[in-house]
């Protein structure tokens, strides 16, 4: 077993965390930069031994970005998944860094 990433938790976001991904809800985790939301997303990933995905999010950042767009190959036009629907197809977790950034 792999060790888990340090994490002193602040309050009950641990069970709010596992009930969320339990029921496949999304959660929307706020702070100021740098108060530990990308290293508590780390900890729960690898805690429920989940992959993550991470975006860094930014004003140019669309929708495509996220779910995927159409591409083409040498062999003509393709589907190319983007993170979001990669995470959904592997039951992985979505990490949105710095939500607030993207329109």
């Amino acid at each position: 077993m792999t060790e888990l990433p340090f994490y002193k938790p602040q309050g009950n976001e641990i069970a709010l965390f596992e009930h969320a991904y339990k029921h496949q809800l999304p959660m929307l985790i706020k702070g100021p930069t740098g108060c530990g939301k990308t290293r508590f997303i780390n900890y729960m990933a690898a805690k429920l031994g989940r992959p993550v995905y991470t975006v860094a999010c930014h004003d140019d950042l669309t929708a495509a970005d996220l779910v995927g767009r159409h591409l083409i190959g040498d062999s003509g036009t393709f589907w190319s998944d983007g993170p979001l629907t990669r995470a959904v197809r592997e039951g992985t977790i979505c990490y949105l860094d710095e939500v607030v950034e993207a329109r």
